[in-house]
């Protein structure tokens, strides 16, 4: 981006000026105003590198690693998340970081710009979003949920809910701990099986998805996160238009806005909670032995392509590759660090991860010390207790000698009380397993918020902790989901001329449209289906939407001449491991992962979900049936079929062009080229009309003959031009596409390595202005 001094030389009126700046001295308002603009631009970046950090943390740090990482055996899916992500994490996350910075366009014009024949992957890209879009609102519908039962005095998971029925005895709140039993039985109302429940609905999360996509949609028409500024290219705006207080100019065009303030502080809040319960957590029973078993590693668990599929996966979903929104931010954002910054983004991710996989470890150690017959003695302990205060009557005393019996004694006791003292014994029971739990308690997508709801559980007041904790949830979830959103709402606004004249239409659409697509994740079974998208189908389209933009950069653009574009651009190299990176080790590896997830879905045993079975209370591993995995294949197909459909749209105006050939006329003539300063924008509000016809002829395009090429068909020989489009708006792309379509027809005959870059675009146009005068 240019400098303020820049622009105001280079787009002011010629003539006679007797400017400060022409002068060399700057008045004490001057200097202040570049000074504050200097704070301004540099504040707006370290905004966008905290939204950025506050998405890969929403995306997957704080619900999808623990579990993952429960699920994997602790050590060994830690160690292998860090090697993906320095091999190939890192080095994808800081190639679309530069893409976009390069280009400043949105994630379907990149693509089209740098390989018109791949320009279908940010189309695939934003149906992937569709799909994230509308599982993620369901994880903000339970955080809603929790954030509606933390106003209760006394927290209702902290202990077995009242019976509902009189004539039927619940024992099986008994058998497990009761915040996984308040999880699958009062926030999820879950089924036994994905095929069961699906056409039934749970009220209050229905209720719930509904106010997270009402939310959603006023924030949208409200302009508070995305608006026709934020989607159009990066320019230089007056504050007075955006922030009447303040007269002073910006180069990166945005005020900050209050939900990215309260995001920055529901993170720091957020962080604040998370020590908080870490240190509360280190003095639990079995601290110790939970963490050393987090970090063990078991080298033989590195033989299986699960342990692989499912760390490789997570390593592009927590980081949000393939989903454009990166690009996006990057199109927006200032500064040339981005090698530190995708860095600090991955850092942060990783620190975040362990620091919420330590407490949940920890949770998960402290419900299996405090299992079986250490339970029953905190049962008999605290019935004694309530006897003597007068709560209970005396008859719900237990035998002396019920602690030399085993466990299932002692619920064969309360099953044979009065059905008078069963509730109140039930619903004192403390907030453990009568069961000894010899396998691991819970490995769904729901440990988190079981996990966490014991450890607000351990602190006084603990409703207010439970407020906080889930309020930052719902702003995170809330943010992540509209930074999908905005990867969705950009393109199409800058693609279509409908949704820019009409802009509230697409929010409509979209918001009206992801409600009704969300209902399936309120059924009874919408948790299994939840766990379909999320381990089988998003991770599976996000690697093969990398892996197409991966070669289309590394291989078909090249990684040589995207580095020599760089220095051009930035004014000095890429390193070039990167570039090995990206043609010898980011590549195969995804080529690898995507094998693997296609192996996983069609292997004769099939993959499997956690499901929870009610009448033992515990989760059982249920496999999904081949009707249920063909459903991930179609979506799958659905998902990439922009990929393809794109060479074919090419080939069909190909087809066209050979039919009627637009540039055989304009091959015999020669055609002024236009220099790389005459589409500047907006210079046509600023230069005078006291021009004379030369000036103007060498810096503008005849209309007519503009209008005479099929703009069409012209994208497949369009480059990118990121001089260009940094400083034109939507309109002017397909122009200099044009334009940059004659150039490589008149340069035909030349060898390849003599064509002209993209990005350092030189034409000498000193006799042809002449020439075409007189032909025109």
């Amino acid at each position: 981006m240019e400098s303020l001094e820049e622009i105001s030389e280079e787009e002011a009126p010629k003539g006679p000026r007797t400017s400060s700046f022409l002068s060399g001295k700057l008045t004490a308002k001057e200097i202040l105003a570049t000074k504050t603009q200097n704070y301004f631009a540099e504040t707006k970046r370290t905004e966008d590198i905290l939204m950025q950090v506050a998405f890969s943390i929403g995306l997957g740090s704080i619900w999808r690693f623990p579990y993952l990482c429960q699920r994997n055996g602790g050590g060994s899916f830690i160690l292998m998340y860090f090697f993906m992500l320095l091999s190939f994490g890192i080095p994808l996350l800081y190639m679309e970081m530069i893409v976009g910075h390069w280009l400043r366009v949105d994630n379907i014009r990149v693509w089209k710009q740098l390989v018109p024949w791949l320009g279908g992957i940010g189309y695939a890209s934003i149906l992937v979003c569709i799909l994230m879009s509308l599982y993620n609102s369901v994880i903000i519908t339970w955080s809603l949920s929790y954030l509606a039962n933390s106003f209760d005095n006394s927290l209702p998971w902290n202990q077995c809910p009242l019976v509902k029925t009189t004539n039927v005895t619940d024992l099986s709140c008994l058998r497990t701990v009761s915040h996984q039993y308040f999880w699958y039985h009062t926030t999820l109302s879950a089924s036994g099986h994905i095929e069961e429940g699906v056409d039934a609905l749970v009220l209050h999360l229905t209720l719930g998805i509904f106010a997270a996509w009402f939310l959603l949609f006023l924030t949208m028409i409200t302009g508070l996160k995305i608006s026709m500024q934020a989607c159009r290219p990066v320019l230089p705006v007056m504050l007075a238009s955006t922030c009447p207080s303040s007269p002073l100019l910006l180069t990166s065009g945005f005020c900050l806005d209050p939900p990215g303030q309260i995001l920055i502080f529901s993170v720091f809040l957020l962080y604040i909670l998370l020590l908080c319960f870490l240190i509360r957590s280190l003095f639990l029973e079995g601290a110790v032995a939970s963490l050393r078993r987090m970090v063990t590693t078991e080298l033989s668990s590195w033989a299986s392509l699960d342990l692989w599929r499912q760390a490789g996966g997570h390593v592009v979903y927590s980081l949000g590759l393939g989903l454009g929104t990166t690009i996006n931010f990057s199109s927006k954002a200032g500064g040339n660090s981005y090698i530190q910054v995708a860095s600090l983004v991955a850092l942060v991710n990783l620190v975040t991860s362990l620091l919420l996989t330590s407490i949940v470890f920890i949770v998960l150690e402290f419900w299996a010390t405090t299992s079986g017959h250490t339970c029953v003695e905190k049962s008999v302990s605290k019935l004694i207790s309530l006897i003597k205060k007068g709560v209970l009557p005396q008859d719900a005393k237990p035998p002396e000698d019920i602690l030399l019996l085993p466990a299932l004694d002692y619920l064969d006791w309360i099953s044979n009380l009065p059905q008078h003292l069963q509730y109140p014994v039930i619903r004192f029971s403390p907030s453990c397993s009568i069961m000894t739990q010899k396998d691991k308690f819970m490995e769904g997508p729901g440990l988190a918020f079981a996990a966490f709801s014991q450890a607000i559980s351990l602190f006084p007041g603990a409703s207010l902790w439970a407020i906080l904790f889930f309020l930052a949830l719902v702003i995170m979830g809330l943010s992540t989901l509209m930074s999908i959103l905005e990867g969705i709402v950009c393109p199409l606004q800058t693609s279509f001329s409908l949704f820019r004249r009409y802009p509230k239409l697409l929010s409509v659409l979209i918001c009206l449209g992801g409600f009704l697509g969300s209902l399936v994740f309120t059924s009874h079974a919408g948790s299994y289906i939840m766990s379909l998208f999320d381990d089988c189908l998003v991770p599976l389209t996000l690697i093969v939407i990398v892996a197409f933009q991966n070669v289309a950069l590394a291989w078909i653009y090249g990684a040589r001449r995207f580095r020599e574009e760089m220095f051009s651009k930035l004014g000095r190299l890429l390193w070039s491991f990167f570039t090995f990176l990206w043609r010898y080790v980011t590549l195969p590896g995804l080529l690898a992962l995507f094998t693997i997830c296609l192996t996983q879905l069609h292997w004769r045993v099939p993959s499997y979900y956690i499901a929870w079975n009610s009448s033992m209370s515990q989760e059982v591993k249920q496999p999904y049936l081949q009707s249920t995995l063909s459903w991930v294949t179609f979506l799958s197909i659905l998902t990439f079929l922009p990929i393809p459909v794109q060479p074919l749209h090419h080939w069909w105006h190909l087809e066209d062009h050979i039919a009627f050939d637009p540039f055989e006329k304009l091959q015999s003539k020669k055609m002024p080229l236009v220099p790389p300063k005459s589409l500047q924008y907006p210079k046509h509000q600023l230069v005078t009309s006291q021009k004379t016809d030369t000036e103007c002829s060498s810096r503008k395009v005849n209309p007519p003959l503009i209008r005479r090429l099929n703009l069409s068909s012209l994208w497949r020989f369009s480059l990118p031009l990121s001089e260009y489009n940094q400083s034109s708006s939507w309109f002017s792309l397909p122009v200099i596409s044009s334009l940059t379509s004659a150039l490589s027809m008149r340069n035909a005959s030349t060898p390849v390595s003599r064509q002209v870059s993209p990005a350092s675009v030189t034409i000498d146009n000193s006799d042809k202005s002449r020439e075409t005068q007189e032909e025109n």
